[in-house]
């Protein structure tokens, strides 16, 4: 027998085929979906007890599967949104006393999570520069996780995650990285020390702005407390959609790539207009983490940033005019959305308080689709004129 390990499989394979499809006669090609609560259970005897809200339906075990093999970890849960599996993570990995060090550069929901809510359960959480700040300083002896998001919404930045979880794994603390802005095609966090990964998979992984869920994948031993925790908060992933984000992994590889190209040819030309004060795209020379994202990217992402010089008021006339990309939040569909962070997730920050986070009036927030970049380019040529 032979010694040579398996080759792992590329992520557009596992996207479509997950750890292996049945091929046995007559089985479907194409999962159904099981659209029951409960299932036929009397005793122990009969195995594990099978319930949706338990997390074990069949759909929603089989894409967590999917998802866990994607980023090359042991375990994975779906549950019913981003913030629902953010949130159960936190409260699985803490407790009353412990302390969080987090990345001040967050989803503005997640932010208010960790300054707001936790510390009601006594949890508290010191926020961290990701790319200049000290880590080490704000660690304490009841540290019990680091957060980041890479790359960061909205800004962009792109934070090197091993010296941070070289420190964290010295003092036996888990790091925990939002990958959603990266999915896993462009980015496996894993493979540079992240223990936990979660994602909104209403963004990329479902890929098509119809369904709303979230995923973990992580060691099986921190996956099972945060079902566990999931069984009495209950943000239950339906059967339904956990079959809408299978369907979207399938087409994930190649999805990602299309943003990563239209992404990229749009920032080049952004970065040409008189209107525009900055870009942020980490493929970009000019961006500051473009080295450190080379290195450890795949592919740059979907979403691009830019601040105009008219300050807001500019940045609505932009979006008013917008003909071909869609104003709305979110991200990572297949159409084209722009949003202002100041109007929806930084909405909770002062002006301030955003300024300090990149995020000033003026900026905006483009979710690069799968369009033709020729018809986006010139979308956005003429909203540029409109905005000024």
């Amino acid at each position: 027998m032979s010694d040579k390990p398996q080759r792992r499989h590329g992520p557009a394979t596992v996207g479509v085929h997950g750890e292996g499809a049945d091929k046995s006669p007559g089985a479907p090609v194409v999962p159904p979906i099981v659209q029951s609560a409960t299932f036929h259970w009397a005793d122990p005897s009969d195995g594990d007890l099978l319930y949706t809200r338990w997390t074990n339906n069949p759909n929603q075990l089989e894409v967590a599967r999917k998802v866990a093999a994607l980023e090359g970890m042991e375990s994975g849960i779906a549950l019913g949104s981003g913030m629902g599996v953010i949130a159960c993570t936190l409260l699985a990995l803490t407790e009353m006393g412990d302390h969080v060090a987090a990345s001040s550069l967050l989803y503005g929901g997640t932010h208010s999570l960790l300054a707001q809510e936790l510390p009601k359960r006594g949890v508290e959480t010191t926020f961290v520069d990701p790319c200049d700040g000290d880590w080490e300083a704000a660690l304490r002896p009841e540290t019990k996780v680091v957060y980041l998001e890479l790359p960061a919404n909205p800004s962009l930045r792109v934070p090197d995650p091993r010296p941070v979880a070289e420190l964290a794994h010295a003092r036996g603390i888990a790091v925990v990285a939002d990958m959603t802005f990266a999915s896993p095609v462009n980015m496996r966090a894993g493979e540079y020390g992240v223990d936990v990964v979660v994602h909104s998979a209403t963004k990329y992984l479902g890929g098509h702005a119809d369904i709303i869920a979230g995923v973990a994948a992580g060691p099986g031993r921190i996956i099972g407390e945060v079902n566990r925790v999931s069984r009495y908060f209950g943000p239950v992933l339906d059967p339904h959609a956990a079959w809408l984000l299978d369907r979207g992994l399938r087409t994930l590889d190649v999805r990602v790539r299309r943003h990563n190209e239209n992404a990229l040819r749009i920032a080049e030309w952004l970065e040409t207009r008189d209107a525009i004060a900055r870009v942020d795209y980490p493929g970009l020379a000019s961006h500051p983490d473009h080295a450190i994202a080379s290195e450890l990217m795949d592919g740059y992402g979907g979403m691009v940033s830019f601040v105009l010089k008219g300050g807001g008021a500019a940045a609505d006339r932009f979006v008013s005019a917008l003909q071909v990309a869609l104003a709305a939040p979110s991200l990572g569909g297949v159409e084209t959305l722009v949003s202002q962070p100041r109007y929806t997730s930084h909405v909770g920050l002062s002006e301030s308080e955003r300024e300090a986070r990149g995020v000033p009036d003026g900026f905006v927030r483009l979710s690069i689709g799968i369009e033709d970049a020729d018809d986006l380019i010139a979308d956005f040529e003429q909203a540029l004129t409109a905005a000024s």
